[in-house]
């Protein structure tokens, strides 16, 4: 068995398409639309064939995910990107902060042996950017 894709909801779904086309080099499919529930999706391909779907529909509210802004809140916490060596987790988490996402946490070592840097990205989403183990 294997994950066939890992989904999330975004209040402006083009900024976070481009948020992943741009720094992650993801392959965005075309745009699905419903027209009867206004509901739109892209689904996002890496370079491995891992997906990430990117969903919005009309009623999709900024409230509905406050709890997942607490840290310790139960569901999404974050996604894990690996991008390569050391200097690649360097180098994207500087371009990160140059063009305005706040870097939470990092670059570093983890306790556990990880090399990663912890990224606030649109609509505050967390993701790790970590070296290849």
């Amino acid at each position: 068995m294997k994950i066939n894709h890992y989904a999330l909801f975004a209040l402006d779904l083009e900024a976070v398409r481009l948020f992943f086309v741009r720094y992650f080099d993801a392959t965005a499919g075309p745009q699905y639309h419903n027209t009867r529930t206004g509901f739109r999706s892209y689904m996002l391909t890496f370079g491995d064939g891992s997906r990430l779907e990117i969903m919005s529909r009309p009623e999709t509210s900024a409230h509905a995910d406050d709890a997942r802004r607490h840290p310790y809140a139960p569901g999404y916490h974050h996604l894990s990107l690996s991008v390569g060596s050391r200097e690649d987790v360097n180098d994207l988490a500087a371009r990160l902060a140059a063009d305005g996402y706040a870097t939470t946490d990092g670059p570093r070592v983890t306790g556990d042996g990880y090399y990663e840097a912890a990224i606030a990205g649109p609509e505050g989403l967390i993701l790790e950017i970590m070296a290849d183990m």
